[in-house]
């Protein structure tokens, strides 16, 4: 079992690794192509529109060839889809370019399955600290996607060609590391075997409900003021490096705590942390609220990273109950949809706010999903108590 884990852990880190150096170069990639300035982030609202869309597809690959051959195929994509905006790069052509990013959002939605994968690797007792210790494994993509991003941008005549050619050397890394993973078999379904409950029954529940808003509120805040704090450090003179560093120390809040977010859920209950995930959300918005220093976009954009992963490593655990083994794929499926369509929702309004209305209006609207997420944990937690209260003694 530790074995498997800290494998998925690495693929983790890889797959973030993927996603640090698309987001930090496709913008860019897509300024120099860009028919229009405004459609710059085209390319990287393509790769979280493509793993919104992938979403199904994904589901039905997971259920018919399982975890293993699926997690492998969406590697595949994700080499293919380098070289092909590798391609679209020497070519010039941004359309291509955009097309291959929304191809490699089936990769993505893939890996957002990482940590569903994570709880089936290990005994019914450990399977918070399994979803914590995977979701760790992005630590790697802290230091790696950055520093690739980096030192590839100029190492050929045409900037970031080299960018794009890494990563396909990074699925193949993944590849191998994916190999080494052994998945629980897939239950053989005899003949006529039930598919679970419709899918709608299973988003009715309070549970259902509660663990969607909030993986996909804790997510759509963490992208909103990440993406808008490099330009905002940038209205306020500061250098890149600056930039740098402050999402540097946000990634570390990301996923360092992931190494005892599981005990934590353990101990205390995993509507507590996500609760204290909720304060974290709001003490990062009163921190960057109160000045425009480098330590306040710092601190605020630490706070925001650890209360993310309070928030998304008790999201996936709480959305465990809401579905059985053979409901997994589509429940799995919903939820990350509902995680990509507002991440996408967030990386246009990001730019778009941050430019027109500026930094402390964007946070101050932050509020709004933060207090929703604070309200559903609220709700189900008093409808828990009740449900306990009315319960029989011994029950």
């Amino acid at each position: 079992m530790k074995k498997n884990l800290w494998l998925l852990a690495i693929a983790q880190g890889l797959f973030l690794s993927n996603n640090v150096v698309f987001i930090a170069i496709n913008g860019l990639v897509g300024l120099t192509l860009a028919p229009a300035a405004w459609m710059a982030t085209l390319p990287v609202m393509g790769y979280v529109v493509g793993g919104a869309l992938s979403t199904g597809l994904v589901a039905r690959t997971q259920k018919r060839w399982g975890r293993k051959t699926s997690f492998q195929l969406g590697l595949v994509v994700a080499l293919l889809t380098a070289l092909l905006c590798a391609f679209a790069l020497t070519t010039r052509s941004f359309w291509l370019l955009v097309t291959g990013t929304l191809i490699a959002g089936y990769y993505s939605a893939n890996g957002q399955l990482y940590r569903f994968a994570a709880a089936e690797l290990a005994p019914p007792s450990f399977r918070e600290k399994a979803v914590s210790l995977v979701l760790a494994g992005g630590l790697i993509g802290a230091v790696v996607g950055p520093n690739l991003a980096n030192y590839t941008r100029e190492s050929m005549s045409t900037p970031f060609l080299a960018s794009y050619l890494a990563l396909s050397v990074l699925a193949l890394v993944s590849m191998a590391v994916m190999a080494g993973i052994q998945f629980a078999p897939e239950p053989v379904k005899a003949g006529g075997a039930s598919a679970g409950r419709p899918l709608r029954e299973i988003m009715r529940q309070p549970v259902f409900i509660v663990s969607t808003v909030g993986a996909a509120m804790g997510y759509g805040v963490m992208n909103l003021l990440m993406a808008a704090t490099p330009l905002a450090m940038d209205v306020c003179g500061m250098p890149f490096s600056d930039a740098a560093l402050v999402l540097e120390w946000h990634v570390i809040g990301m996923f360092a705590p992931g190494f005892f977010t599981g005990h934590l859920i353990k101990r205390f209950g995993v509507l507590q942390i996500m609760a204290v995930g909720v304060v974290l959300n709001l003490v990062c918005i009163a921190v960057a609220l109160s000045g425009q220093d480098l330590h306040q976009f710092l601190i605020a954009l630490f706070l925001l990273g650890v209360g993310w992963n309070f928030l998304f490593t008790g999201s996936t655990t709480l959305a465990m109950e809401a579905y059985r083994p053979e409901e997994k794929d589509k429940a799995q499926a919903a939820i990350n949809f509902f995680v990509f369509a507002t991440m996408a929702v967030t990386s246009f309004a990001s730019g778009a706010l941050v430019t027109t209305q500026g930094w402390a209006l964007l946070n101050m609207g932050s509020l709004l999903p933060v207090a929703l997420t604070g309200a559903a944990l609220a709700w189900l937690w008093v409808r828990r108590r009740r449900e306990a209260a009315a319960a029989p003694a011994g029950v």
